[in-house]
């Protein structure tokens, strides 16, 4: 009768290690090659996120969810047209101005290159010798003169050297329909654009469907597990609720308050377009790690026309940088550290992993998904030990 043999746990452990590599792969694979669809999928659910507690708001009123949903969309699609179209009327005005900023970027690196040969011939001064300085005269060796050969005159013309004739004139080519750079973008990139217009059409679709639908997801979700991991299910689907709630709203209120006060601040220093400034420097201050030279950068370039010592580049700069540390360090702990507990090994590599995989919307996403992924493995006994690695 012959044995069976059973594998033992060594021969079992390279198996399995290999299999979890090959499944880590392929889903790295489909994280990349499907950014598109992932990118529109987590930018839907993190909007519903955000809006759900208006739309529990509507419910205290009686209000059935589906139409609260409703209402709450629309007023949300409603806020994005107006924000869009002062958006667009900013740009238009910063569009007709560009060739002010042009001229004042031109002086300003004019200046920085005169200081810069100002400081070489210093450093030349103190650095090389005298002696090395001076230029040394050479005296030519005496030849005696050619002798005097009678030639035939020339009758032909002499043509002047070839460094003194007159540069080419380049024929400089015009649109006749008068399109910027902008609109030749479009045009040229149609099909990408195009692509991206489709999956943010579905957007409102998904956050207003994850609105209404909230309850029978939740009730759908649960019904998939049995016993004790039903329990497990629940806790992770509340823990990534809380956390993503806390981050999501919690950033998108910091964001409002910097824009506020950025706003009033860049207004009283008559910086121009102020209402476009502002809400750009207010969230890019919310940036992990670079968010404080992001903030800074978008008003110094709009105080270039204005302003021309250094005196007030550095007033501008100090003020938002005050901005940046007291949201950090007083308003960020309150509103979103008490709710995402990562550590920052942990937040650094997701910022590598997700902004390798997804671009600049990665590094905006790293920090939800990590955090929901911590949530889930603090409710899974046997992989408790990872979210520990991840936690603070």
């Amino acid at each position: 009768m012959a044995v069976l043999h059973s594998p033992s746990i060594t021969e079992r452990k390279p198996a399995q290690v290999a299999l979890n590599l090959i499944a880590g792969g392929v889903v790295i694979a489909l994280l990349y090659f499907g950014r598109d669809f992932f990118v529109t999928l987590v930018t839907g659910i993190t909007i519903g996120f955000l809006l759900e507690p208006f739309v529990e708001a509507f419910m205290r009123l009686r209000l059935p969810r589906s139409f609260a949903s409703f209402l709450v969309c629309s007023i949300a699609l409603l806020l994005v047209y107006l924000s869009g179209l002062g958006v667009y009327v900013q740009t238009a005005d910063l569009m007709e101005d560009l060739p002010r900023y042009s001229t004042r970027m031109n002086e300003l690196i004019d200046e920085i290159v005169i200081s810069l040969e100002n400081a070489e011939k210093t450093v030349t001064t103190f650095v090389v010798p005298k002696r090395l300085r001076e230029p040394q005269v050479v005296v030519p060796p005496v030849t005696p003169p050619p002798a005097r050969t009678t030639r035939k005159r020339q009758t032909e013309p002499v043509m002047p050297p070839a460094n003194s004739l007159p540069p080419p004139v380049q024929e400089v080519r015009i649109r006749a329909d008068g399109s910027g750079p902008i609109v030749r973008y479009f045009t040229t990139n149609i099909d990408y654009v195009l692509h991206v217009l489709l999956l943010a059409s579905f957007v409102p679709f998904l956050v207003y469907f994850m609105l209404s639908w909230r309850d029978h997801l939740r009730r759908a979700y649960l019904q998939m597990f049995t016993g004790p991991g039903r329990h497990a299910a629940g806790r992770s689907w509340q823990g990534i609720g809380d956390m993503a709630r806390a981050y999501v709203v919690g950033n998108f209120v910091l964001g409002l308050l910097l824009t506020l006060g950025s706003g009033v601040f860049f207004y009283l220093m008559n910086i121009p377009y102020f209402l476009l400034v502002a809400p750009i420097s207010g969230f890019l201050s919310l940036v992990p790690y670079i968010g404080l030279p992001l903030a800074i950068i978008p008003p110094v370039m709009a105080a270039l026309p204005v302003y021309k010592g250094l005196a007030p580049f550095l007033i501008i700069a100090s003020v938002v940088g005050f901005f940046h540390l007291l949201a950090l360090n007083l308003l960020y702990p309150k509103l979103v550290g008490s709710r995402v507990h990562l550590n920052p090994l942990a937040v650094t590599i997701a910022l590598m992993f997700w902004g390798v995989l997804w671009g600049p919307l990665g590094l905006v996403f790293a920090i939800p998904i990590t955090a929901g992924v911590k949530a889930v493995l603090d409710n899974m006994p046997e992989l408790q030990a990872y979210g520990k690695f991840l936690g603070d």
